[in-house]
């Protein structure tokens, strides 16, 4: 049976993206078949290649950044130094034989490499053009630059994170550059594909990382429109549930290795939690049933939802006495079985080797890289039925493509291959 050809396939992508928000994006197209060719040089290289986790002994090795390896697999490297003056010889030409030219540089260094939509789009109509700045093309602060750990508290989100009597903690991780940046950013790619099915003309999709951060903001901003209050953060609860929490539970009798600022550090698997969420009166008698129905639970002051809420401190410390002596994912059966929302708080290790419904789902993907060796990658969270994309190569080394790249698309000779190579323009790895 001949294989299915994939729907992005015969796309090709001129990607200068670097970080997360913009290759988070182009990986998908990737998967799906689309010919993405990142530009880096060793001189100026995607700074997420030296971001931890890297093998032990490799930590100076650009090629063995685990994250920048999660998030670039299936994609090409062209070698080629952007900072050189012949640079752009080689990415003009690059470019038009593209289809979509992506990248996240702050307008200023947009105008010093001379990357510009409208120069391009007069030679080749059909271009789709993708700018991701931190805060669009103008406005006051359009030269300002900055990446997802000063966007998530720029566009509100930190504000809401934490605990009332502590300062705003964020949300871990860069979490616009992973959810909300990409996502959106991908949704206009795809109505700019068709809009140049239907018409021929290419577009110009100007995002601001920023605005797209605040777009998620939703009741809080209405909050403040309609009754002038500023939300404030409640930590792990919800004014419509209670118990709402994150609940201590049982830990593990064995040994573990975790990683800290400080470096990796040897200690118990002990601390495990349990999401526990009561959103009806329904769910809390199911709830008393699954504890046991303690004493507590026929008092007064926890007999209806406003009385809950009304005594959450000490409703929370009454639920953690009996979390405290059961396993979370025993928690998380019991409660899901009983129709009470559960989850359990998973690190790494359970999400990788332990999940049964993860690896049902075949989620992660084990490749073998030149300098890493074989290592699981993300995979692909949504299928499509025929044609479920795939990770069709590990990450790139830098310039690993760079000779396929300048003969097979560009249609350079060997003899000026060779003499960018000698000036330092091209890089090959």
């Amino acid at each position: 049976m001949a294989e299915r050809i994939l729907p992005f396939e015969g796309l090709r992508v001129c990607d200068f993206s670097w970080y997360a928000a913009s290759p988070v994006a182009t990986k998908c197209l990737a998967d799906f078949g689309a010919e993405v060719i990142k530009i880096e040089s060793n001189t100026r290289p995607d700074l997420i290649r030296v971001a931890a986790p890297h093998p032990p002994g490799k930590e100076d090795d650009l090629s063995a950044g685990g994250w920048f390896n999660n998030q670039n697999s299936s994609k090409l490297c062209l070698g080629l130094n952007l900072g050189h003056p012949r640079a752009r010889e080689v990415y003009g030409k690059l470019i038009l034989a593209s289809d979509i030219v992506w990248e996240n540089f702050s307008p200023g260094v947009n105008e010093r490499l001379e990357l510009n939509y409208e120069h391009y789009a007069k030679l080749k109509p059909g271009i789709i053009w993708v700018d991701q700045p931190m805060q669009g093309l103008t406005g006051p602060d359009r030269y300002a630059a900055g990446f997802g750990a000063l966007i998530t508290p720029l566009g509100g989100l930190s504000y809401l994170s934490g605990f009332a009597h502590r300062p705003p903690v964020g949300a871990g991780t860069n979490y616009t550059d992973y959810v909300i940046n990409c996502g959106q950013l991908l949704v206009a790619v795809l109505a700019a594909l068709r809009q140049r099915k239907l018409t021929g003309k290419g577009r110009h999709i100007v995002m601001s990382q920023y605005a797209s951060a605040v777009s998620v903001l939703e009741t809080a901003m209405l909050d403040y429109t309609v009754n002038k209050r500023i939300p404030a953060r409640e930590g792990n609860r919800t004014p419509s549930a209670a118990p709402h929490g994150c609940y201590h539970c049982k830990g593990e009798d064995r040994n573990y290795t975790y990683t800290t600022r400080l470096g990796m550090v040897e200690g118990k698997k002990d601390d495990r939690w349990c999401v526990i969420a009561v959103f009806n009166d329904e769910e809390w008698l199911a709830f008393c049933e699954i504890i046991g129905k303690p004493s507590w639970t026929k008092d007064p002051k926890f007999s209806t939802f406003l009385s809950r809420k009304e005594n959450e401190d000490e409703l929370d410390r009454l639920v953690e006495q009996w979390t405290i002596e059961h396993s979370p994912e025993d928690v998380m059966m019991l409660m899901q079985q009983a129709g009470v929302p559960a989850g359990v708080v998973q690190d790494a290790e359970d999400i990788l080797l332990r999940d049964p419904q993860v690896r049902a789902r075949g989620y992660y993907v084990y490749l073998d890289h030149s300098v890493t060796g074989r290592s699981a990658y993300d995979g692909i969270a949504y299928k499509l039925s025929e044609t479920p994309g795939r990770l069709s190569r590990a990450a790139p080394r830098i310039g690993e493509h760079t000779e396929y790249v300048c003969k097979e698309i560009l249609g350079l000779s060997e003899n000026q291959i060779n003499e960018y190579l000698a000036e330092g323009v091209l890089e090959v790895g």
